[in-house]
C-alpha cells in the first residue's frame, strides 16, 4: 500500500490493517504488524503508526496481548463488513437514490443501470 496525502496517515495505516483482515492477509487471533514495523515499512513517525492500530482497538478490531503485541480479535472481519457496509450505504446508496429521484430514474431502470454495471465489471 502506498500512503498519501488526501487523508491523514494514521487512517490510512487503519484501513490498510482492516483490508487486511477483510482479504483474510490477518486472520482472527493472528498477530498484526507492531507499530514500530508499521514505522519501518512506510517511513512514519512510530506515534502515527500507533495511533492508526489505537483507533482499531477502540472499535475492537484488535486488542493487545501484554508483551507479544497486537492481534486481529473475534468477530473483527464482520465488524468491519459491517461498519463499511453502513458507510457503504450512507456514503453511496442514498446519494445514488437521491440523484436517481432527481433524474427521474425508476426504480426498474436503476436496478437495469446496477446490472448493467455488474455485468461490465465481470469482464
Amino acid at each position: 500500500m502506498q500512503l498519501n496525502e488526501d487523508r491523514s496517515i494514521y487512517l490510512q495505516i487503519g484501513q490498510m490493517i482492516e483490508d487486511n483482515i477483510l482479504r483474510d492477509v490477518f486472520m482472527e487471533e493472528e498477530r498484526v504488524p507492531s507499530t514500530n514495523e508499521l514505522a519501518h515499512l512506510y517511513a512514519i513517525n512510530p506515534a502515527t503508526a500507533a495511533k492508526g492500530i489505537n483507533l482499531l482497538v477502540d472499535e475492537g478490531i484488535l486488542y493487545k496481548k501484554r508483551g507479544i503485541g497486537m492481534f486481529v480479535a473475534k468477530g473483527a472481519k464482520k465488524e468491519i463488513q459491517s461498519k463499511r457496509k453502513n458507510s457503504f450505504y450512507e456514503g453511496f446508496i442514498l446519494k445514488l437514490v437521491g440523484e436517481a429521484e432527481n433524474l427521474g430514474i425508476t426504480h426498474e431502470e436503476l436496478i437495469e443501470m446496477i446490472q448493467k454495471a455488474e455485468n461490465s465489471a465481470d469482464k
